[in-house]
């Protein structure tokens, strides 16, 4: 019997399982929580920094640059433009949800959203600034100066202009995704493919690693459990070296964060090296070196059909 056959002849006893309700579904995965209470002068001057360019040592690069809240929190390339016109080392992740992950970079060397700030301001590849150029700067300006007076008592400092970036990232909350809508309890929110995606998202494992409210973000894990990834790729990079660079532990070689899956359908391509340029090749890597499986033509189509149910909205729109 096809699967497709067998999901319409078992579709009237899952379609029972699953339908509306008006209460939370009890599931692995949870939504994502509500933005939270912010101080808005500081949700304010946030969204301000975010969005200066004078942040970069020669004024060309803000964080929106890379992190484009239109794009899905990214910049759909590669590796994204350093201030110098040279292409980073490592793909850029979506800013959204990103206060959600236990660790930031892709080799989780920040604990916090401000230690992450810290660095990518002053790294010479990203923004290639100091701290001391970044303080002047904003000090010198008067609207800045009244911006930061309104939301610390210090005024400028260090300190201040990453909190204050890091309290308008905390609000970059992709909420209301279908899937989202769903664990809620509005279970007819999901077609019946979509549903069986998600079992099969489940059946297969991809749960083990994906999983938390953030669909991933809660883990390291090595980039190649069932064959080398690299080895295939070919040219291999000091970037693909991983969690090794943090610790220098050889069990840490390749070992990277387990991405966030939400908003996966809008933030291509893929992986630390942005080598999988659609979510169709990032399902076959993800299946061939993490699973060691080959899944039917099925069910690769019904898990991709439940991936991009977790596209949220920002700003009451979709991603």
């Amino acid at each position: 019997m096809s699967p497709f056959f067998h999901r319409l002849l078992l579709a009237p006893l899952f379609g029972l399982c699953l339908s509306a309700s008006a209460a939370p579904l009890n599931e692995a995965l949870k939504p994502l929580p509500a933005v939270p209470q912010q101080n808005p002068f500081q949700v304010e001057l946030g969204r301000q920094l975010f969005n200066e360019p004078r942040l970069s040592v020669d004024s060309s690069l803000s964080c929106a640059s890379c992190h484009r809240l239109e794009n899905g929190g990214a910049d759909n390339k590669a590796f994204s433009i350093g201030f110098a016109g040279l292409p980073l080392t490592i793909n850029t992740p979506s800013v959204f949800n990103a206060s959600l992950n236990f660790r930031q970079f892709w080799n989780g060397r920040a604990d916090t959203l401000e230690t992450q700030i810290h660095g990518v301001v002053q790294s010479p590849s990203e923004m290639g600034s100091d701290w001391e150029h970044v303080v002047q700067m904003l000090s010198a300006d008067p609207a800045y100066r009244t911006s930061f007076t309104n939301a610390y008592p210090d005024g400028v400092t260090m300190n201040n202009v990453q909190n204050a970036l890091a309290t308008y990232e905390r609000t970059l909350i992709s909420a209301n995704s279908r899937f989202d809508q769903y664990l809620q309890g509005d279970t007819d929110i999901l077609t019946l493919d979509e549903k069986y995606g998600y079992q099969r998202f489940k059946d297969y494992g991809c749960i083990a690693c994906h999983q938390g409210v953030n669909i991933g973000g809660n883990m390291f894990q090595k980039f190649g459990v069932m064959g080398d990834y690299f080895k295939t790729r070919g040219n291999p990079t000091e970037a693909d070296l991983g969690r090794y660079l943090v610790t220098k532990d050889e069990e840490d070689r390749n070992v990277f964060k387990v991405p966030s899956l939400r908003n996966v359908a809008v933030t291509a391509p893929y992986f630390h090296d942005g080598s999988a340029k659609t979510l169709e090749e990032a399902v076959d890597v993800m299946f061939k070196f993490q699973l060691g499986r080959i899944p039917s033509a099925d069910d690769k189509t019904l898990i991709i059909k439940f991936l991009k149910t977790l596209t949220g909205e920002w700003g009451g729109k979709p991603l």
